[in-house]
């Protein structure tokens, strides 16, 4: 449908050229013919013949009193051929018109063969155009079909970034995106084995213990003091498991909290507001928390449950290692990285050559569940934040830093 319009769209507008062209010409021979006129009067009407006028176009002098004194071009058709006429009056007499009457037909056969060919040409282009829109989109679905295919072999079991050097250069972001997403998807796999493997091991030493020291002590009649004893020693192994459940359910938790909707948060409030709570917690133990904040003004589009999670785990931590009297001290900025919420502490530091945020791996001397810093790993990773801990250089303690990314849209 588009091609036939464009095309009587085409065909009109060299049509209504051609007739312009015509109509110019018409005028002039019919200037060129009354120049040359005598300026008798006319008694009849006649045909003039004129040596410059084409064989086409006749002229005749026309004795009419109703017709309008003035230039007029008209069309019309006789005996199946169409004409184009100009009407002149002539000046020397108020009844007497000049009229040239130029065959059109010529014209109009060749105007029907230009629409033909129009036609012709436009269904020629359209087929070629599909025939590249078809060849070019099967050559782009290549490498679609390729990841497509590659995709869809794998599982948690083979997970193998995409070769982009075989792409063309427009699949390139694609690859790039789809390897980002599969290293996620490796690292989520890999600390979720992991948690599963430690889980087991974890709940299995307890049961483990309890089960052989139960066998014990049921081995003979002992006095009640070693049945309380046994008693008293299996309420705290069921007390360590209950806090491994319960951060193993904080996983879940916190998996649900990652499709929670960002919100814009003013950053000074949301730090004041949580360090306010903090305090209390680290008052009872006796410790002080003390908060410098570089800046006036910061909103930022995040997830505020998992921000608490990640500040909440720092500050527990500062506060767990660090020693009696200790000042525990947040210290928040801005720099061409992003914001930058770093907790210090007051406590003996930590073996830099450990990775502390793998499950279940404890450090210290402090009794834990070792998921807390794995815990707060994976919610800044959801929120596409940087999270280290590293030891302190002007004095004994360690330096927790997570660093959220500033976007455009964030308010200075």
């Amino acid at each position: 449908m588009l091609i036939v319009v464009f095309s009587i769209i085409l065909y009109q507008t060299i049509k209504t050229s051609i007739y312009g062209d015509a109509t110019t010409d018409l005028a002039k021979y019919a200037a060129l013919v009354e120049r040359d006129m005598p300026t008798s009067y006319v008694a009849k009407s006649y045909t003039i013949s004129h040596s410059a006028l084409p064989s086409d176009i006749i002229a005749r002098v026309v004795l009419d009193s109703n017709r309008p004194r003035s230039k007029e071009f008209s069309q019309f058709s006789h005996n199946g051929n169409h004409y184009l006429s100009i009407q002149v009056p002539l000046w020397f007499q108020s009844n007497a018109f000049l009229t040239l009457t130029q065959d059109m037909e010529t014209t109009n056969k060749m105007l029907e063969r230009i629409l033909r060919d129009i036609l012709l040409i436009n269904l020629s282009a359209i087929v070629l155009i599909l025939f590249y829109a078809l060849f070019l989109s099967r050559m782009m679905l290549v490498p679609i079909k390729i990841l497509t295919k590659k995709l869809s072999s794998m599982n948690e079991g083979f997970l193998k970034t995409v070769d982009t050097s075989t792409l063309p250069q427009e699949f390139l972001p694609l690859g790039n995106g789809i390897n980002h997403l599969i290293k996620r998807i490796q690292t989520f796999v890999k600390y979720q084995k992991e948690l599963f493997i430690g889980t087991a091991h974890e709940l299995k030493t307890p049961l483990a213990v309890m089960k052989t020291k139960n066998e014990v002590t049921l081995l003979k009649k002992r006095e009640c003091e070693r049945y309380i004893e046994a008693l008293k020693n299996n309420i705290t192994a069921v007390n360590e498991m209950n806090a491994m459940i319960g951060a193993i359910l904080e996983i879940g938790r916190q998996e649900g909290a990652q499709f929670e909707e960002p919100i814009e948060i003013e950053m000074v409030d949301f730090l004041h507001q949580r360090l306010n709570d903090f305090r209390i917690l680290a008052h009872q133990e006796g410790k002080n928390i003390n908060e410098i904040i570089d800046f006036e003004q910061c909103t930022i589009q995040t997830q505020p449950t998992l921000l608490v999670h990640i500040l909440q785990n720092f500050v527990q931590n500062a506060l767990k290692f660090s020693k009696e009297k200790a000042d525990i001290t947040v210290h928040a900025f801005i720099d061409k990285d992003g914001l930058h919420i770093e907790v210090k502490d007051e406590g003996k530091g930590i073996d830099e050559s450990k990775d502390l945020f793998a499950p279940f791996k404890r450090y210290g001397d402090k009794a834990g569940t070792g998921l807390g810093l794995f815990l707060a790993k994976g919610a800044a990773q959801a929120l596409g934040a940087q999270i280290d801990i590293a030891n302190r250089k002007d004095r004994q303690g360690a330096v927790a830093t997570l660093i959220l990314p500033i976007n455009q849209d964030s308010k200075l």
